[in-house]
């Protein structure tokens, strides 16, 4: 079976990660959430895209909640002594009723695939229980009358281990497959991010975007970021390098990126305890009363900045 999905894979051509037709995020759309494992938590993509939609469209007003968990899977999968033995990895499904019942989101984007695998070879068993994660996803956001992107997972680096970097690769092709034979919405940053990596070490051997294989670094959320906006029509980053084009169209850019990241970090901990999860050792956050108060707070700053 794995086989014969490579072949296809292939066979389509779908590792063309081409821009040319950008998806529009939708008049209307205010809520936006974001699922994923602990890459998704970190923020430094959704920090980034926060900044540049309230920088380029102020008057959309969007509403962007990072709800991603560290250690989560789609597929139910966890090693038998994950955290060593601590506790098993959570399970999406088991919180997603409850996510989409308490944001009522009108736009989800889910990254998910670096722990679905399990980090062990590939198997038809574990891949199955992906797609099958990730299906069920979809099915539940169409449900709740939202739509949904789906991102292909980051790279997993080759030099820490090729066959799992492989893995990630099967995984990320599926999901684009999607995007042609059933008409997902699907960004694909995995092969984006893996041919930065190929240019970035023909210049320095040892470059890294995640030094454990996994958890990129901010130039990987960069990456990542600029994937996603590309594939959103924001043309101007197609040479850009880093962040610093976009804080630089305003001149109160970098203020108001400072002030996103402190809204992202108060917002994502009080959403995740308010809409529950099974994962310990987790940050409970403020209260949604006490959150939505600082984050009224950053708002007008931010709107302040904006219009200066």
């Amino acid at each position: 079976m794995i086989y014969k999905v490579l072949f296809a894979i292939l066979f389509m051509g779908i590792q063309n990660f081409s821009y040319a037709q950008p998806y529009k995020i939708e008049e209307g759309v205010k809520r936006i959430v974001f699922v994923g494992n602990s890459i998704t938590y970190a923020g430094g993509y959704i920090n980034y895209i926060d900044t540049y939609l309230s920088i380029r469209y102020p008057k959309k007003n969007y509403e962007i909640i990072n709800l991603g968990l560290p250690s989560e899977t789609v597929s139910g999968l966890s090693e038998p002594n994950h955290a060593n033995g601590a506790f098993p990895r959570p399970n999406l499904h088991d919180r997603l009723e409850s996510l989409l019942n308490k944001t009522k989101p009108d736009l989800i984007f889910a990254c998910y695939g670096m722990n679905d695998g399990i980090y062990k070879p590939l198997d038809e068993t574990r891949f199955k229980k992906f797609r099958d994660g990730i299906s069920r996803l979809h099915s539940e956001v169409v449900k709740q009358e939202a739509e949904i992107i789906h991102l292909t997972p980051p790279i997993y680096d080759g030099q820490k281990g090729k066959t799992y970097s492989d893995v990630l690769e099967v995984y990320s092709d599926w999901l684009m497959e999607q995007k042609r034979s059933s008409g997902w919405n699907v960004i694909d940053i995995h092969h984006p991010m893996k041919q930065e990596l190929k240019i970035r070490r023909l210049k320095d051997p040892n470059f890294s975007f995640a030094k454990d294989g996994v958890h990129p670094n901010m130039a990987g959320h960069f990456i990542m970021a600029k994937a996603v906006l590309l594939s959103l029509g924001a043309e101007e980053f197609a040479q850009a390098k880093d962040f610093e084009k976009v804080l630089y169209q305003h001149k109160n850019g970098a203020e108001v990126f400072t002030h996103i990241q402190t809204r992202q970090r108060v917002s994502k901990d009080a959403w995740l305890t308010y809409v529950g999860h099974q994962r310990p050792k987790m940050n409970l956050g403020l209260s949604m009363e006490e959150a939505r108060n600082i984050l009224q707070d950053l708002k007008i700053k931010i709107q302040v900045l904006m219009n200066e």
